[in-house]
């Protein structure tokens, strides 16, 4: 099994082809498309802003020693 990902464009009739070489021998393979339309707003950008989520904390002290203190715990 093989996957392939490529970007490629539908024409003005509707028609997508697809030339994909692969490293697969010759014979019957099955194919699975999933066509995903690609907006220029997805390209390059994530989907929701952890802009609200940001900060910064301040430790106080050892974090090795209170990660084996919290570790010795159990």
């Amino acid at each position: 099994m093989e996957v392939l990902k490529l970007t490629t464009e539908i024409d003005r009739t509707g028609q997508l082809k697809l030339d994909l070489p692969t490293n697969l021998e010759a014979g019957k393979v099955d194919l699975v498309v999933i066509v995903n339309p690609v907006t220029d707003e997805s390209k390059g950008q994530n989907s929701y802003d952890f802009s609200d989520l940001e900060g910064t904390l301040s430790w106080q002290g050892d974090a090795v020693a209170t990660q084996r203190q919290l570790r010795d715990e159990w």
